[in-house]
């Protein structure tokens, strides 16, 4: 199934420590945990149909943009989010300590 990913809605959900976005009823998202000045990105997940077509991508720039926005430090614990940084340099000063 293809995702239009332009239309592809990621919403932040503080009570559920997420971001997370709604695609043909089934949820992609990215699980994290804040602490103080510093955000744990513990787990990018995405239903298999929807794999491999830049949701957890647009998912993941939208947490980092929240840690930009906020100042925190990324502590990235999941391999994808690791791996994403590495693809976007721009967000690797927010992996460094403050």
């Amino acid at each position: 199934m293809q995702i239009e990913l332009d239309k592809l809605e990621v919403l932040h959900n503080p009570a559920e420590n997420r971001f997370e976005a709604w695609i043909e009823g089934q949820l992609a998202k990215l699980d994290y945990r804040e602490d103080g000045d510093t955000i744990l990105m513990m787990h990018v997940g995405v239903p298999v149909e929807f794999r491999g077509q830049g949701a957890a991508g647009k998912i993941t720039q939208a947490a980092l943009e929240y840690a930009k926005a906020k100042s925190l430090r990324v502590i990235p614990m999941c391999p994808y989010v690791a791996w994403y940084i590495r693809q976007n340099p721009q967000y690797g000063e927010l992996t460094r300590h403050k």
